[in-house]
């Protein structure tokens, strides 16, 4: 997928956050670790929700905020639909998983941050403000709830 404007953007956000799902929910049906397979299931039905959530928020936005160009993105490596699973998903540990969903979150919180600094319209701005507060927030309520199941 090529980045070029704002829906772009979200859009591929979107994307992301689905195939994070998708992936989880079939390397938990995999994984031979209880434990690790139920913490799967939650985080793919959580990332299933924020994709729907990112969804709102582009039939929300304003339409020439969402036609806008994005010249800064190139130096990103884009999302291609349909790219393969991480095979490793299905034999990682629960801290290991953890990890790597904190790291994907990590890398779209960067993103939005790096582009809010660039953004030159307001609109533009306050939009990227509200993915990475909506992003943020989706972070902490993951982690209180990945803590909560660590502790079992």
């Amino acid at each position: 997928m090529e980045i070029k404007t704002f829906e772009d953007l979200i859009d591929w956000t979107r994307q992301l956050h689905d195939h994070l799902a998708k992936c989880l929910q079939d390397a938990a049906e995999k994984h031979s670790n209880e434990r690790a397979s139920a913490l799967m299931d939650y985080v793919a039905s959580h990332e299933t929700r924020l994709a729907n959530a990112v969804v709102e928020f582009e039939k929300q936005a304003d339409p020439n905020v969402l036609q806008t160009r994005l010249y800064d993105y190139q130096k990103h490596t884009p999302f291609t639909p349909g790219v393969a699973c991480d095979p490793r998903l299905t034999t990682m540990s629960f801290d290991d998983i953890a990890r790597e969903v904190f790291a994907f979150h990590d890398e779209v919180m960067e993103l939005y941050k790096t582009l809010i600094g660039k953004a030159e319209i307001e609109g533009a701005k306050t939009l990227l403000e509200d993915l990475l507060a909506l992003e943020q927030h989706e972070a902490m309520q993951l982690s209180s709830q990945i803590g909560r199941m660590a502790d079992l």
